[in-house]
């Protein structure tokens, strides 16, 4: 496990959080700038001037520690289908895998090993100032948020969202639901499940491009191995 991380590039062309462009540190090239007095003269490219007659810089992309904040949703929803055991389990794994980095809970300061959901879920991201570095946000992503808001808002984020089967594909029969979250009831029959179902996969996709312009997305169903999936879809990389 400890060749694995957690991703912070983001899957679009932004700036990732571990590396940091700077002169002459680094192996990975990032790109040439105009000299400016105070650069080091080992790190000028002469090619360029050869070719130009001005000189430049080479700049090389520099590995930085990173910071992580994990929230784990703890709202109405997540105690359906097994969600929030399932949920912790993934907190766990991927906290464990930063700790050398910096591990820290959703207002409750470094981890050490244990962790305690937030009740009010990811709509206390709204309330308070952005955390520093990359917020992992564990959650199942069914609260009535704007969720492109709130995304935006903590700038750097791995979003992990985690449903039960159940939910991404519902039986077309006719039944009576209770919504833990609002408390309403709702007779439903085929035709209203397949209106759920197509709502669905557009806040889906919603949510995974958003999340991927910021840092990494992955979707989990309860119950399937953690590591390969996280793996698949881009949350961890290897080291």
């Amino acid at each position: 496990m400890t060749r694995y991380r957690i991703r912070t590039h983001p899957t679009q062309p932004y700036a990732g959080e571990r590396t940091r462009p700077r002169p002459g540190r680094g192996l990975e090239f990032y790109e040439l700038r105009g000299y400016a007095p105070g650069d080091e003269p080992r790190f000028i490219d002469w090619r360029a001037y050869g070719r130009t007659g001005r000189l430049y810089t080479r700049v090389f992309q520099v590995e930085v520690p990173a910071r992580f904040t994990f929230l784990l949703d703890g709202s109405p929803s997540m105690t359906l289908f097994g969600k929030a055991p399932y949920a912790e389990r993934v907190l766990h794994l991927l906290a464990r895998l930063s700790r050398t980095e910096g591990a820290f809970l959703w207002g409750q300061g470094r981890y050490r090993g244990r962790a305690r959901a937030v009740a009010e879920g990811p709509r206390v991201v709204l309330g308070v100032p952005r955390p520093k570095g990359t917020t992992v946000l564990i959650t199942d992503g069914l609260d009535e948020l704007d969720w492109v808001r709130l995304l935006n808002k903590l700038k750097h984020v791995v979003l992990v969202q985690v449903l039960a089967p159940e939910e991404l594909s519902p039986k077309p029969q006719e039944a009576l639901l209770h919504d833990v979250e609002t408390g309403e009831r709702l007779e439903i029959g085929p035709a209203e499940v397949a209106a759920y179902q197509s709502a669905l996969e557009a806040h889906l996709r919603k949510l995974r491009l958003t999340a991927r312009r910021l840092g990494s997305y992955a979707l989990l169903r309860v119950g399937e191995p953690m590591v390969p999936a996280l793996l698949r879809q881009g949350v961890l990389e290897e080291r």
